[in-house]
């Protein structure tokens, strides 16, 4: 079977093969009428576009290179699928790297990309205890923009979560309900999003003439029971407290036992003092479909995804841009819990 070419589409078409050429890549002032046409043929002749013999021909290329160290980091998938959805939009396609280390393997992954002919690299940090990316990111001779879940000292293209202004807003809903004695559970103490959240926690106490305690806000690791065992241990010290904030949603499950564990229950009434209130940080689907339904600030994961899609294409089309710096913030999710 003979292989449908672009001029058999524009003798199907009736116009010229530069026209249908035009329409392909979604250049140039053509009427609607005319689009419709080559449209039309495309679809009745079978023709299929071939994009990488385009871009070669052109000196030009469609694809983002996109690295994702953990895939069990669930900010970083949604951030990863709403980049693909955003990215597919505009017309380019989305080659993922997983390197298994930030040396051999990072400098293979970036290799990769070379040959594959990206034209810009999205990369996705997921390490939480790292203020600076890897050197061979950092030398990366590609457009790149860096998503990232806490600060990062870099002068590179970045979006980012405002980690102190989701604890800020969080300790603030949370006063506002009256809430005198506050606590922060979970996160290790070298974790930097903990380190910016207690930035936020401890501002937020302050400008409401409140004291901020070291020992209202344990360090644990990042499971349910590590959660649970701190939690339980900082009621039964301090039974004046009414609400928690938690630094994952496992160390929101787990503070669930802890505060069953020394006979109290988990709720929103600040005059129950049986009643502890919890607020998270995440919109993770097994959190929301708990009962009772957790109040949380959300990650952003999906608009931080649509920002990351959005700089990497103004950068191939503005080389001299300047150093691009977007912080987003969440949104406070109010239900059952607090």
């Amino acid at each position: 079977m003979k292989k449908v070419s672009i001029i058999d589409v524009a003798k199907q078409a009736g116009v010229s093969v530069s026209t249908v050429s035009l329409v392909l890549r979604q250049k140039g002032k053509i009427s609607d009428a005319t689009i419709e046409k080559v449209q039309a043929a495309i679809a009745a002749l079978g023709y299929v576009h071939n994009v990488a013999a385009a871009n070669l021909r052109a000196n030009t290329s469609n694809l983002i290179g996109l690295i994702l160290r953990d895939f069990s980091d669930s900010f970083s998938i949604k951030v990863m699928a709403s980049v693909v959805q955003e990215l597919e939009k505009q017309g380019y396609m989305v080659f993922l790297g997983q390197p298994l280390d930030d040396h051999a393997h990072l400098e293979r992954c970036l290799l990769s990309f070379k040959q594959q002919g990206v034209a810009g690299v999205i990369y996705l940090a997921c390490d939480t205890h790292k203020t600076q990316l890897p050197e061979r990111i950092r030398q990366c001779p590609l457009p790149l923009v860096v998503v990232s879940q806490s600060l990062m000292e870099e002068n590179c293209n970045l979006v980012m979560r405002d980690n102190r202004q989701a604890a800020s807003l969080a300790t603030r809903y949370l006063i506002e309900r009256g809430h005198r004695s506050i606590a922060y559970i979970g996160g290790h103490e070298d974790d930097v999003i903990r380190q910016q959240r207690l930035l936020g926690f401890r501002s937020t106490l302050a400008q409401n003439g409140m004291v901020f305690r070291e020992e209202s806000t344990p360090a644990c690791s990042d499971d349910t029971c590590a959660a649970s065992i701190a939690t339980r241990h900082l009621l039964e010290k301090n039974n004046t407290i009414t609400a928690l904030l938690c630094h994952s949603p496992d160390a929101m499950i787990g503070c669930i036992t802890g505060i069953h564990q020394v006979g109290r229950t988990v709720g929103k009434d600040v005059f129950l003092t049986q009643q502890v209130a919890l607020v998270g940080f995440e919109d993770m689907l097994h959190v929301n479909l708990t009962s009772p339904s957790f109040t949380y600030v959300s990650s952003a994961s999906e608009e931080t995804g649509r920002q990351a899609a959005g700089l990497i294409i103004r950068k191939l089309k503005e080389p001299e841009l300047q150093t691009q710096r977007i912080t987003l913030s969440g949104q406070l999710i109010t239900r059952e819990s607090a």
